[in-house]
């Protein structure tokens, strides 16, 4: 029987390659070939085995791309050659949150790669329901990039943004900077990007932020301060995952402003400033996943809302994944996506 290697992570920092068997595609499946893959932040939480839902070992990667080569035979939507990318989420469908559509809430959700199939392999079985064709004028390197921005667009929704808001963005790693640019669009106003990157920050000019901010030289707090004469924004992102910027997001915010919480921590224990609930009204609201946003995150790359592209800095062959990795983790590195091209 044919076999094909899939990435794995084994223990904390150690990628291997294990061989499975080729398969057809269920009734209701296709199987696609992969094109690219794209490394995601909770991917980095995984690999360091610091992840707070999955435990090692486990497979890796759920941001992809590619051709269909196979389908079920219960599939109408696709055909052999069709170019797609897949919304990795596996929700039951009859939890009470799958049956009012909130189907990422689902009271029994996981991923792909928790259930063994991760998308750093040669081939990919996706459900007809969760794969989208891509526009021909998407390329697969942007098609893998669909559902990072799935997920700023669903925390920028539920964000209740509005025409001239001010926005302060905090992290700008790939899903950061998406909601640098998702908000420049929707605002049209002051977008300040606060990270400890450089190399990053200006990423985040070029992808939407109108200022940016590095937190370990200035204070972003005075700084935004000063340039909002002294009320605050009134939005905030947390995009980051730590107790320190989270902090600093409810800071930010003027009386009555809303923080949006998309950062994946490490640490689950975190200590909040919460006399400003009250002192000044404001509001926490988490964002999870995405649901019922992968169309509309297509359209917005495919008319070139979205410069998807801007956020690819490293691609290797599917073995090197482990360079990937490092890459990464290395203090100081010039890199905000790594694409796999198997």
């Amino acid at each position: 029987m044919t076999t094909y290697p899939m990435a794995f992570i084994s223990a904390p920092g150690k990628i291997e390659f294990r061989e499975l068997d080729v398969r057809e595609p269920g009734n209701d499946e296709v199987m696609i070939k992969v094109a690219a893959a794209a490394i995601c932040g909770s991917d980095i939480h995984l690999f360091k085995g610091k992840h707070p839902s999955v435990q090692l070992p486990s497979a890796v990667g759920h941001e992809l791309s590619g051709e269909v080569i196979k389908t079920g035979r219960e599939v109408t939507r696709f055909k052999e050659g069709d170019r797609v990318t897949v919304e990795p989420v596996i929700a039951c469908g009859y939890c009470e949150y799958c049956q009012r559509g909130q189907y990422h809430l689902c009271a029994n959700i996981s991923f792909q790669y928790r259930k063994g199939q991760g998308a750093f392999a040669q081939f990919f079985y996706a459900p007809e329901k969760r794969t989208y064709k891509l526009p021909d004028s998407l390329s697969f390197e942007e098609g893998a990039l669909i559902e990072p921005l799935a997920v700023a667009l669903h925390a920028v929704k539920k964000s209740g943004i509005r025409l001239g808001y001010s926005v302060a963005v905090f992290g700008a790693g790939a899903i950061g900077l998406l909601v640098c640019s998702l908000v420049n669009r929707a605002a049209g106003s002051s977008v300040f990007c606060v990270d400890v990157s450089d190399f990053r920050l200006q990423k985040a000019l070029e992808m939407g932020a109108t200022r940016t901010i590095n937190n370990s030289v200035e204070n972003a707090l005075q700084v935004i301060q000063s340039a909002t004469h002294d009320s605050g924004v009134d939005l905030a992102f947390e995009a980051v995952g730590r107790e320190q910027t989270l902090a600093q997001a409810l800071e930010s915010v003027r009386k009555g402003g809303s923080v949006i919480l998309l950062g994946i921590f490490e640490e689950t224990e975190t200590r909040l400033p919460v006399h400003l609930f009250i002192q000044r009204e404001i509001s926490l609201a988490g964002s999870q996943g995405y649901a019922w946003d992968f169309e509309d995150a297509i359209a917005l790359a495919e008319n070139g809302h979205v410069p998807l592209k801007k956020l690819v800095t490293h691609k290797f062959a599917l073995e090197d994944l482990q360079k990937g990795f490092d890459l990464l983790l290395t203090p100081g590195n010039q890199a905000v996506k790594v694409e796999m091209h198997p």
